[in-house]
């Protein structure tokens, strides 16, 4: 059979293409779904589109699998067949997604033993810097022309929002208040002012973000202003965040992933780095549902890491886990996880891996740390530390391989590295604890909203972010809150039932008992005194058993990435 390394080249990029143009029409319809108040359909869109790029490779690789076979395991086509698909890349404004595309294809289609740098784009061979589409990703204001407030009306306006505003004049004078105080050197309207805002709205639940920067004397300042509706239907503006860290916030691990229309995603990604110069382009590509692109750059950073570092993967600190082994780079701020062989809870791969899928497509509400999952991940066997080595090698030898002195990982997690909740707790000031159980709390809470039941509440399980915000991060337990059976404990029928070791009566596989956790949480009097003063109703079966109530009526509880107190109007109702 005569192989055509351009042909080939051609069908990968049309699966890319078809791939990346259903991704736009999923993103586009978040916008009709807003309009509509359909936050359901949001979370559902969001939800469906994460699949979406698994799909486009088996069926571009059986494609092809259906019409060269094994010719395709010829080592001399893959060179040609990359140096043909770089030509077509030219003009394409996606190429850096289809690079990865790419790479999904020859690693599905090849044996591991057949995985060459030549084969694949380990780095990008076609710079996306200043690349633009036909029209410019974001729309230049110049308030000197038309005055400030109707620049900020028609900002407001030209995202052609089909619902009526509920006073988008009264919005606008607030926004305007906000942005004088924020300021420190006087807000003046000179020649050079501009607002520079990207086409489209970033849609996440309830809200949509207008994303924009202002520049004055040269220098940008970013800000988001978030679109509400209010319980008539109708848009209002709720804020505007200028602090960086409150941006990076926005854009943080552990919340899902933004639906925006990208025509050139890397224009995108160059905006928002203007906003967030420290945040890695890998994360960035992830928070605009390009979870894949940010995998290429995540694994292109690590590899850069390695070669410019020497210290050795270790053993993560803290309790060790009964399903996962869990090591780090001290250098490097992540963890990797790995689904032990044998492990000391009655739970299989099968369970865990679906378990943390579940979260992957599930709201995280800035709750649950994101993963990125990887497999056959090789690392240099002279940076893994001894005592590492030895415990992979007994706990999931499966998982290892060990060739020409590579360390292979068939399979790991990987998350970023926080401070384990257990381990703050044992070295912090009473105020300290108090301020991190109220998060803890509060996270439980926001849990609960998002149908989220952790199952092991143990705080070995939560860590503490730098921004000293409290995230779950074991998910072999978790289960939705609707699943769960919350009880009151039966009281003890005899004096021996109440000094039994043993439950003396019947517990199911769902069944949960509020009341125990103060037995396993809080026997700690700083932590007892700091839980009850915030969150003592969580230690009620009631409580749960009425947030079931409210999940099952389609309530849709909010929770959004800045302080109530931070609203224009505090007090306002929403949809």
């Amino acid at each position: 059979m005569i192989v055509d390394p351009d042909l080939i080249a051609k069908k990968i990029l049309d699966g890319f293409n078809r791939h990346y143009s259903v991704f736009r029409e999923q993103s586009q319809e978040a916008k009709f779904e807003f309009e509509k108040g359909n936050y359901r359909g949001i979370r559902a869109l969001s939800s469906e589109r994460i699949t979406f790029y698994d799909k486009r490779i088996k069926e571009t690789s059986a494609l092809l699998e259906k019409s060269y076979g094994e010719s395709l395991r010829k080592d001399s086509l893959w060179p040609e067949v990359k140096k043909s698909f770089i030509m077509l890349l030219t003009d394409h404004k996606q190429p850096e997604l289809a690079e990865s595309f790419f790479n999904s294809i020859t690693t599905q289609l090849l044996d591991r033993a057949y995985f060459k740098n030549e084969y694949l784009f380990v780095r990008p061979a076609v710079s996306t810097d200043y690349l633009g589409s036909q029209t410019p990703s974001y729309r230049v204001y110049y308030p000197l022309n038309i005055g400030i407030k109707k620049t900020l009306v028609k900002i407001t306006l030209d995202f052609e929002l089909n619902c009526p505003w509920e006073n988008v004049y009264l919005d606008v004078r607030a926004l305007l208040k906000r942005i004088f105080k924020t300021f420190e050197k006087p807000f003046r309207i000179t020649p050079d002012l501009q607002i520079h805002i990207l086409k489209s709205l970033f849609y996440r639940n309830k809200a949509a973000y207008i994303i924009g920067r202002i520049i004055l004397d040269g220098d940008p300042v970013g800000f988001t202003v978030p679109i509400l509706r209010n319980i008539s239907g109708h848009f209002f503006l709720d804020t505007i965040i200028t602090d960086k860290e409150q941006i990076r916030l926005l854009f943080s691990f552990s919340r899902a992933y933004f639906m925006v229309d990208m025509e050139v995603p890397s224009a995108y990604v160059s905006f928002l780095k203007t906003l967030m110069p420290f945040k890695p382009s890998s994360e960035l590509y992830t928070m605009l549902g390009l979870q894949k692109q940010g995998k290429t750059l995540f694994y292109r950073d690590l590899l850069h890491h390695l070669k410019n570092s020497n210290d050795r993967f270790r053993i993560a600190d803290g309790i060790k886990g009964l399903v996962m082994l869990v090591f780090t780079l001290p250098s490097f701020p992540y963890v990797f996880k790995i689904i032990k062989d044998e492990r000391k809870k009655d739970v299989s791969r099968d369970h865990i891996e679906n378990r943390y899928q579940l979260v992957k497509l599930h709201d995280r509400v800035g709750r649950m740390a994101d993963t990125l999952e990887y497999s056959f991940v090789d690392f240099p066997l002279d940076r893994i530390q001894k005592n590492l080595l030895d415990e992979l090698l007994k706990v999931a030898p499966s998982m290892c391989e060990i060739i020409n002195e590579r360390l292979i990982i068939k399979h790991v997690y990987i998350e970023r590295r926080m401070m384990p909740l257990n381990i703050f707790l044992e070295n912090a000031s009473d105020s300290q604890i108090e301020k991190a159980i109220k998060e803890y709390g509060d996270a439980i809470r926001q849990l609960i909203a998002a149908n989220i039941f952790p199952g092991d509440l143990l705080y070995k399980n939560f860590g503490l972010t730098k921004h000293g915000r409290v995230v779950f991060y074991d998910y072999d337990e978790i289960q939705y809150i609707t699943d769960c059976n919350f009880r009151r404990l039966p009281p003890p029928r005899t004096p021996e039932d109440e000094l039994s070791e043993e439950p003396w009566y019947k517990v199911g596989p769902n069944d949960v008992f509020p009341e125990e956790f103060e037995t396993f949480l809080l026997t700690q009097h700083r932590i007892n005194r700091a839980f009850k003063k915030y969150h003592a109703e969580l230690l009620s079966p009631e409580f749960w058993t009425n947030q079931q109530k409210r999940i099952e009526e389609g309530f849709f509880d909010d929770v959004f990435p800045y302080p109530n107190e931070q609203r224009f109007f505090p007090d306002k109702n929403i949809e």
